[in-house]
């Protein structure tokens, strides 16, 4: 179990802290919300765990599978939606490096697309999940 604690500073901006490790973020509301946009806003958070989380459950699976996973990079563009105001889309362009057959190229993007934040997000969330593979 992990725990986290947030603190309003003020200014519509937010200091999280990740209780096991003692590391921080800080959020700022978007300039489109009322706020400087000085830091990622909590949707930029949402889109950012999911990308993160695809490319984890990937390194997991490919770990367990024995696939010699290479360097990746998530390219992530997130669509706003109002009444109300919500994610309704997150696209991400997955950069995958290394040489995978087709068999272990469906081997992780079927681990990608079942991350526990995508499972979490809500249905109408469109998800959009692209592959680009390099050698």
């Amino acid at each position: 179990m992990s725990n986290m604690q947030v603190k309003y500073l003020g200014s519509l901006r937010c200091e999280a802290t990740h209780s096991d490790s003692g590391n921080q973020i800080i959020t700022d509301a978007p300039k489109d919300n009322h706020g400087k946009g000085e830091a990622f806003s909590p949707t930029d958070l949402l889109c950012t765990s999911y990308a993160s989380c695809i490319i984890s459950i990937m390194g997991i699976t490919a770990k367990n599978k024995n696939i010699l996973l290479g360097d990746i990079q998530a390219d992530i563009e997130k669509v706003m939606a109002s009444n109300p105001r919500r994610v309704a889309q997150i696209k991400v362009k997955l950069i995958v490096w290394g040489s995978y057959s087709e068999s272990e190229k469906a081997t992780l993007e079927r681990a990608a697309r079942e991350c526990p934040v995508a499972m979490s997000l809500h249905p109408e969330t469109e998800q959009r999940i692209t592959f680009e593979y390099k050698e």
